[in-house]
C-alpha cells in the first residue's frame, strides 16, 4: 500500500550486468528515490520494491560492486550465472528472480534514465496491455553503422519473418510480473527474450524517451556477436522463413507448368526451338519447384518440433488483468463480492 493508503504498484528493477564496474553504483543511486514510492503523471502510485543485479561474467570488477551495493542496500538483490550465457538469458534469470507486479529491465551503462518508469506504467495503464517497450526519441550513441544495421534487423525480422513488434524492441521495458516470470520458465535456452514474450503477452505500448551517453563505456558486443544475435532473432520468430522456401517451391513449379505450356504452343505455331532447350528449362523449373515445396513442407514439420523444443507455450494463463493495471479497482471488486 502507498503512504496515502492506495493500492501501488510494485517496481521490480532487473539489470543484467556484463560490465558495470564503473556505472553500476550511479544506476542504484538513481533508483533509490523510487525505492520510497513515487507517482506517475497520470496518477498512479508505485514503488521499486527491489532491483536484482545479474553478474553475466563480464571482464570488469562488476562481481566487487555487486557485492558492495547488495551489503550496503537491502533492496539489491544479486543473482549469480554460473558463465557467461548472454543479455537475454542473464534478463530471464533476473525476471525468474523477481517478485514484484511489474518488472522493470533496464542495462547497466546509465544509458536508460529511470525517470522514465512511471511514464512506462502510464502507457501500460492507458493501453491495458502488459508489455511496454520504451521508444527512444534520439539516436543511441553507438555509431550510425551499427543504428542502421540494428533498425534494418528489426525491420526484416518484423516485415519479412512475421516477428510482430519486433520494430519496438528495446532493452529497456515494462513487463507484468506474472507474464515475465512464466516466459522465464518456459523458455528455451537461446530463446529471443521479446520473441518469447510476444508469444503469451498482448500487443506492446510504447512510451517515449530520451537515452543519454554511455560515456566511457564501449559495447560489449562485437560485429560476430551481432550477427548471432541477429540470427538467432530469426529463428525464434517463428515458421515463417519456412513458409518463404516453400512459396518459393510454388512459384517455381508453377512457372515450370507456365513454360511448359508457352512452349508447348509455340512448338504447334511452328516456332523454332534450340534443341534440349525446351525440356532442360521445364525439368529445372519443376524439379526446383517440387525440391523447393518437400523442403518447405519437411521444414514446417521440423518448426512444430523446434516451437516445442523452444518452450513456446499453446497458451498462458494469468490473474484477472485489473489486479495488475489498476489495484484500487481490483481490491474493491474484491472486498464487494
Amino acid at each position: 500500500m502507498g503512504g496515502s493508503g492506495v493500492p501501488e504498484h510494485t517496481m521490480s528493477v532487473v539489470i543484467p550486468v556484463y560490465g558495470g564496474e564503473k556505472t553500476l553504483a550511479m544506476v542504484i543511486d538513481e533508483l533509490k528515490p523510487y525505492v520510497d514510492g513515487g507517482v506517475t503523471d497520470g496518477g498512479a502510485a508505485f514503488r521499486v520494491s527491489e532491483i536484482v543485479l545479474v553478474h553475466d561474467h563480464g571482464r570488469d570488477d562488476s562481481p566487487r560492486v555487486m557485492r558492495e551495493l547488495a551489503a550496503q542496500y537491502d533492496f539489491v538483490k544479486t543473482v549469480w550465472l554460473s558463465r557467461n550465457f548472454g543479455q537475454h538469458a542473464a534478463t530471464l534469470a533476473g525476471i525468474a528472480a523477481s517478485s514484484g507486479h511489474w518488472v522493470v529491465t533496464m542495462d547497466e551503462d546509465g544509458q536508460h534514465d529511470p525517470a522514465y518508469i512511471g511514464a512506462l506504467l502510464d502507457a501500460a495503464i492507458a493501453s491495458g496491455t502488459s508489455l511496454v517497450y520504451a521508444q527512444p526519441q534520439n539516436k543511441p550513441s553507438h555509431g550510425f553503422f551499427r543504428n542502421w544495421t540494428s533498425r534494418a534487423a528489426k525491420w526484416t525480422l518484423s516485415v519479412v519473418f512475421s516477428g510482430g513488434h519486433a520494430r519496438d524492441f528495446q532493452s529497456f521495458r515494462l513487463i507484468g510480473g506474472e507474464v515475465g516470470r512464466k516466459v522465464a520458465a518456459f523458455a528455451g535456452a537461446g530463446v529471443y527474450l521479446d520473441v518469447a514474450l510476444s508469444w503469451v503477452a498482448p500487443a506492446p505500448a510504447s512510451a517515449p524517451i530520451m537515452l543519454r551517453d554511455e560515456g566511457e563505456r564501449t559495447s560489449g558486443y562485437a560485429v560476430k556477436t551481432l550477427i548471432a544475435h541477429f540470427w538467432r532473432m530469426i529463428l525464434t520468430s517463428g515458421t515463417r522463413g519456412l513458409r518463404l522456401v516453400s512459396a518459393a517451391g510454388a512459384l517455381f513449379a508453377v512457372a515450370g507448368v507456365f513454360m511448359l505450356v508457352y512452349l508447348g504452343i509455340q512448338y504447334l505455331l511452328g516456332a523454332t526451338l534450340p534443341e534440349g532447350w525446351t525440356s532442360l528449362m521445364v525439368v529445372m523449373l519443376l524439379g526446383f519447384g517440387v525440391t523447393l515445396l518437400s523442403l518447405g513442407m519437411i521444414a514446417e514439420y521440423v518448426g512444430v518440433s523446434v516451437n516445442m523444443s523452444m518452450g513456446r507455450p499453446a497458451f498462458l494463463v494469468v490473474d484477472d488483468p485489473a489486479r495488475l493495471l489498476r489495484p484500487a479497482d481490483a481490491d474493491r471488486h474484491r472486498d464487494s463480492a
